[in-house]
């Protein structure tokens, strides 16, 4: 299978979103998906971008993308967030995904990072147990906290 990974470039986030989509039907939130095309746009090609993606394309078009950005940490300074890594489902077992996984890591290392990370749904065991065949740990103890607009607003009125 011939494919390049790329950065990807704004003219890429149609394609983009079509994945993003997908991944949300993978993970049982079809509905979940409010970002559009311009946003991922805006956010991630202005002058300050709040986002690094990558992008696996082969003769079919783009086929897989790996979405990250900067955090940090008050133990290890900047790190590097993987978001989303997401294959076109007709794609997977091609080696297309453990590539990007490859371009993220080499990306942390190229900037200096003492850390990347990113989440993983405990039900989705093809990625839990390829990750920790490439000697990443799974943080045991630790759960993911969010607070959506809704209930941030909620809590904002109550201050």
């Amino acid at each position: 299978m011939d494919y390049l990974i790329r950065d990807a470039m704004a003219g890429d986030m149609p394609e983009v979103l079509m994945l993003i989509e997908e991944l949300a039907i993978f993970e049982k939130e079809p509905e979940a998906v409010e970002v559009t095309a311009e946003d991922l746009i805006r956010e991630g090609f202005g002058e300050h971008p709040l986002f690094h993606c990558f992008v696996a394309e082969t003769n079919e078009g783009i086929v897989g993308i790996a979405l990250v950005y900067f955090r940090f940490s008050t133990w290890k300074g900047r790190t590097v967030h993987l978001e989303d890594l997401i294959v076109k489902e007709s794609m997977r077992g091609t080696g297309i995904g453990t590539a990007l996984y490859k371009r993220v890591l080499q990306y942390g290392k190229e900037k200096g990072v003492k850390r990347v990370e990113w989440n993983v749904l405990d039900w989705n065991k093809p990625a839990v147990d390829f990750y920790i065949k490439s000697g990443a740990r799974i943080l045991e103890g630790w759960q993911v906290v969010q607070m959506d607009a809704k209930s941030l607003e909620a809590f904002i009125s109550k201050i």
